[in-house]
């Protein structure tokens, strides 16, 4: 057990750090390889040149996108041995072998077929490689899958015994853990997530170049797709939203009053409050503005409903208020704008305006962002409101750190921080430039480089020859 509660935040905060970074990456690719397999099915089947276009074009982002996500994963799981090493060892019988099918299932499903979805396309046939394309997007699901899996059990924990050395033990199924109860409300609130977030991508840049030229015929298909998609998945998401509360209000009570501010009981009915500022001190929400009643609507789906506030929780058992209430706030108000950017593409379709509207337009391009930050508000929601347990109720978060002292966390995050923010950083500058850049007819399809110097097994083989061409003699034998 770590006792030195200042490397026990550096080692939380170099968690979150990144965790935070990767989160982005496969929040995007899962939903662009669905969107690639989408435009390849529509161009297969219509034979417009329009749909290809736009594949070859999102095809070297999600290329990047796709890289970057696997190195910070990488990165990410090393904490487990550096940081958490006792959460590891107690908990790794349960939660190895799911991040091991992860593995085996969708990395290597992704790692088979991405080749050939990259460069493929003139190798392989049409056919073979839009299998290779749904392929990867299966994967990213897959990937998806057994991720959430392990982390809703580390939240809705179910299906193991306990060892006699204090380790967590699969029991006689491994059904009742895989598919614990939070698992599938979080699994459908995170992909819908994913989807949405890649919507909102591809309507911001489809919106930036509209803006630039109205005329433009690819900016024009990309932009009315990813605004069909806002219009039709953020509804979804808000009553998917719904339901995941709810289940988190049957397992995780503390959780849900943090996220609602509710200090107080309230035996006939509590107001849903938008506004206030925490005071964990006085165990109070200060400034409240709230709507009376409306609280145990939402929860217990009566006006008078009893709910039982944080005052009935001990303090050592409550999470951090302020974070969570806030980090929801964030997350449901982007939600709703998401929402309302939906419900104003309709109006302008309908209104024959979507390809027209200034207005839309640069609403879009505001939103394109608001996904990824969405999703790291749902998830330090999700994360601080476990707070003070790793595995709720059954070990605390201070219980599975390793017993590092301060100054060997700090270095490691601060080489974490300058590393990330120059990598990916220099990353996602090149991904923007990319999108700067307008797709347009007979885009460039990715190409492997095949004259270029190529190192195997301590061999480098010569230029590449055109066939039926025999080989230069050295020089004086000619």
């Amino acid at each position: 057990m770590l006792t030195d509660p200042t490397a026990l935040l550096l080692a939380r905060l170099q968690f979150a750090f990144t965790v935070s970074f990767h989160f982005i990456f496969p929040a995007f690719s899962i939903g662009l390889a669905s969107y690639l397999a989408v435009l390849e099915g529509l161009w297969l089947k219509t034979g417009r040149a329009v749909y290809i276009d736009l594949f070859r074009y999102w095809l070297k982002i999600f290329a990047i996108v796709f890289a970057m996500g696997v190195v910070s994963g990488i990165v990410m799981s090393y904490q487990f041995g550096t940081n958490w090493s006792v959460f590891s060892d107690r908990a790794g019988p349960v939660i190895g072998p799911l991040m091991a099918y992860e593995v085996l299932t969708a990395f290597f499903l992704e790692a088979g077929f991405l080749g050939v979805m990259l460069f493929g396309m003139e190798r392989v046939g049409k056919k073979l490689h839009f299998v290779a394309t749904v392929m990867v997007a299966i994967g990213t699901f897959i990937s998806a899958f057994w991720i959430l899996s392990v982390n809703s059990w580390m939240h809705t924990p179910q299906g193991f015994v306990m060892g006699d050395n204090g380790q967590f033990l699969p029991g006689e199924s491994w059904l009742p853990i895989i598919f614990n109860p939070s698992f599938p409300f979080r699994l459908v609130h995170t992909v819908t997530a994913a989807y949405l977030t890649t919507a909102l991508v591809v309507g911001g840049v489809g919106a930036w170049h509209l803006l630039k030229d109205r005329a433009n015929m690819h900016a024009r298909k990309m932009f009315s797709m990813a605004m069909w998609m806002a219009a039709l998945v953020a509804p979804l998401q808000i009553v998917v939203g719904d339901l995941h509360g709810l289940n988190t209000w049957e397992h995780q009570r503390p959780k849900v009053l943090a996220m609602e501010g509710h200090y107080e009981s309230h035996p006939d009915g509590a107001p849903l409050y938008l506004f206030g500022i925490p005071n964990d001190r006085e165990q109070r929400l200060d400034y409240a503005v709230g709507i009376p009643k409306v609280g145990s609507l939402i929860l217990e789906h009566r006006l008078d409903g009893p709910v039982a506030g944080l005052d009935t929780i001990p303090d050592d058992e409550q999470p951090p208020v302020a974070v969570v209430f806030w980090s929801f706030r964030i997350m449901v108000g982007l939600g709703l704008l998401m929402l309302a950017l939906g419900m104003v593409s309709l109006w302008a379709r309908w209104r024959k305006t979507l390809y027209t509207s200034p207005f839309l337009h640069r609403f879009a391009l505001a939103m394109s962002p608001a996904g990824f930050v969405a999703v790291i508000a749902g998830w330090v929601t999700t994360e601080v409101g476990r707070q003070p347990y790793v595995v709720y109720g059954l070990m605390r978060t201070a219980e599975a750190a390793s017993p590092l002292a301060t100054p060997a966390v700090a270095s490691s995050l601060a080489a974490f921080v300058v590393i990330y923010f120059a990598v990916f950083g220099t990353g996602t500058w090149y991904i923007l430039r990319l999108m700067r850049t307008p797709p347009h007819t007979h885009e460039p399809d990715l190409k492997d480089s095949l004259d270029a110097p190529i190192r195997t097994a301590g061999t480098t083989p010569g230029p590449t020859q055109n066939p039926g061409h025999e080989p230069p003699l050295p020089k004086g034998q000619d």
